[in-house]
């Protein structure tokens, strides 16, 4: 088996429903096939009303200035989330190319502007790092988008995500990208989330650590909050080598200034499932889009409960995210690593 790969590298379950249960989202996934990174487009052709909130104190995005409620812009028609920290943000041309030539966008007088938000995530220690998604990939995860249940765990953007590294890459445990999706009164709000965090990955149901820094042994999860609160002293980290990304969307129709309040309590969620969340070397962005498709009803859910829908949604997803995931091998310094995956420790 290659470095840095698996031998069953996806899962295609959703038992908690998928982020394409929204009308008018569609996913698609593009895993590099010569080291574990990706990107993942959440395509919203017909438009959707966009928000943002970025609770990470090292992000790497794309437009969601232009996403703030003041600014002129309210319409979003993809969002991206890639690996390849930085230089991922290339993948976005690719979905821009792709769109443009199926006529979606923006009329702008002198053509037609896809509007295309991105947040990355930092995968650069699992492979060769010169290897990461540029706009070919952004193209291909376009050309691969469909309205059926996304895979989860090693593809797209969480192709390369560890998370657990606050003590070490090397007791560190294989993260992924996870989706869920809740319904209320006929309204859907569905998430997908690519875990690259810090932190551990908590059941949000039983506050079990699920996946994380394990001991030193690397036979047991350690705990990585009661090993910061007896003292443990984590290893040196470099800001922004980690960051969970995502998007929440619903079928409701929402204005500018409530999808960025949807964007802003899905972080809840975040909260609920990841410990720490929202570091100094995480860069945790969360996008919204609402399609508005949800048939008008007098019993639709207000903000408050969309709120703690999304919340769940993200939760739900992000606790997928690692049980989807599946180990791999890979270099640290030239020495090879096993990183396992929360099954193998469950």
């Amino acid at each position: 088996m290659p470095l840095g790969h698996s031998a069953n590298p996806t899962s295609t379950n959703a038992p908690d429903g998928a982020i394409t249960d929204v009308a008018g989202i569609e996913v698609g996934h593009f895993s590099d096939p010569r080291r574990p990174t990706g990107c993942t487009v959440v395509l919203a052709k017909e438009g959707a009303v966009g928000g943002v909130d970025v609770r990470g104190a090292a992000p790497g995005t794309r437009e969601t200035d232009l996403l703030a409620p003041g600014n002129l812009v309210s319409t979003v028609h993809a969002v991206m989330l890639a690996g390849g920290s930085a230089w991922g943000l290339a993948a976005v041309d690719g979905a821009v190319r792709w769109l443009e030539e199926q006529g979606v966008g923006m009329d702008v007088r002198f053509g037609t502007l896809p509007i295309v938000p991105a947040a990355v995530l930092f995968d650069l220690p699992v492979g060769d790092a010169r290897i990461r998604p540029d706009s070919a990939a952004g193209y291909a995860a376009c050309e691969a988008a469909s309205s059926a249940p996304p895979a989860e765990g090693n593809v797209g953007a969480g192709s390369g995500a560890l998370v657990g590294k606050l003590f070490g890459v090397d007791r560190a445990m294989k993260g992924g990208i996870g989706t869920a999706s809740v319904t209320v009164a006929g309204v859907t709000v569905g998430a997908l989330i690519a875990c690259n965090a810090l932190g551990d990955v908590l059941d949000p149901d039983t506050a079990q650590v699920v996946a994380g820094a394990r001991t030193a042994d690397g036979k047991r999860l350690l705990d990585t909050r009661r090993a910061l609160m007896r003292g443990d002293l984590p290893k040196p980290l470099l800001a922004g080598t980690n960051t969970t990304i995502g998007v929440v969307a619903t079928d409701a129709a929402l204005t500018k200034v409530q999808a960025n309040r949807l964007a802003m309590v899905a972080h809840d969620g975040l909260a609920r499932a990841i410990n720490p969340v929202h570091t100094m070397s995480d860069g945790d962005t969360l996008f919204a889009l609402a399609t508005g498709r949800a048939a008008p009803s007098a019993q639709a859910p207000g903000m408050t409960v969309l709120s703690a829908m999304a919340a769940e949604a993200v939760a739900r997803a992000t606790l997928h995210a690692v049980r989807a995931a599946r180990a791999i091998d890979m270099l640290s310094g030239g020495v090879p690593l096993h990183i396992p995956c929360a099954g193998d420790l469950g």
